[in-house]
């Protein structure tokens, strides 16, 4: 039981270590201000051409880091009580796509919105990497869903670290009304785990 928790006590120290760079690369995403934030967002809003229906959309590319563990033993005076740690070579993405949306009507002859209904919606997002090639790619149309609402779709593709700066390309779109949309930057850059999981691992 105890060794069970001194496992995970140090890999959520690692990942804890990482947390204020990427919060803080993460709140500039949206206006498109700061170095490649690693968790980047895009946002946006539409009306369709009779300006009586609206869209707004939001993405959030989660890059999703994945590693294998390794056992390392415990310290010098009680080495019995192994750990499990982080191994930085195996360090690797496996990146998602979080779209949220908000969908309004405004009411004939009174002037009111309204977010009522079920509505249909078409989710759309390409990666490209540094030569704009695209690496992965998800689309999913979506039927009878609420006028707030968000869903989280896996891209599928793991993407090795370290091997460049990416293009997120998005769209969230009302079918027969409008479409809102854009482009993020990504860095597929581990150094920061790397860093993280070599201390963990006593420097090795």
């Amino acid at each position: 039981m105890k060794r069970t928790r001194t496992a995970a006590l140090t890999v959520a120290a690692a990942v804890a270590a990482l947390t204020p760079a990427l919060g803080q690369a993460a709140a500039t995403a949206a206006d498109g201000k700061g170095n490649l934030p690693q968790d980047p967002v895009g946002s946006g809003k539409a009306w369709s051409k009779d300006q009586k229906h609206k869209v707004e959309g939001q993405v959030r590319f989660h890059p999703g880091v994945q590693y294998e563990t390794v056992t390392r033993p415990g310290p010098e005076a009680a080495p019995e009580w192994e750990r499990k740690v982080g191994d930085p070579n195996t360090l690797a993405w496996m990146p998602s796509y979080e779209f949220t949306w908000t969908v309004s009507d405004v009411l004939v002859n009174k002037g009111l919105t309204t977010k009522n209904g079920k509505h249909a919606l078409g989710l759309h997002a390409v990666l490209r990497d540094p030569r704009h090639a695209v690496v992965g790619e998800v689309d999913k149309k979506l039927s009878g869903q609420a006028a707030t609402g968000s869903q989280k779709v896996p891209g599928n593709r793991r993407i090795a670290c370290d091997t460049g700066e990416y293009t997120v390309e998005w769209t969230l779109e009302r079918p027969g009304y409008a479409k809102v949309g854009g482009t993020l930057r990504w860095d597929s850059g581990c150094e920061q785990y790397r860093k993280a999981f070599s201390a963990e691992n006593g420097g090795k």
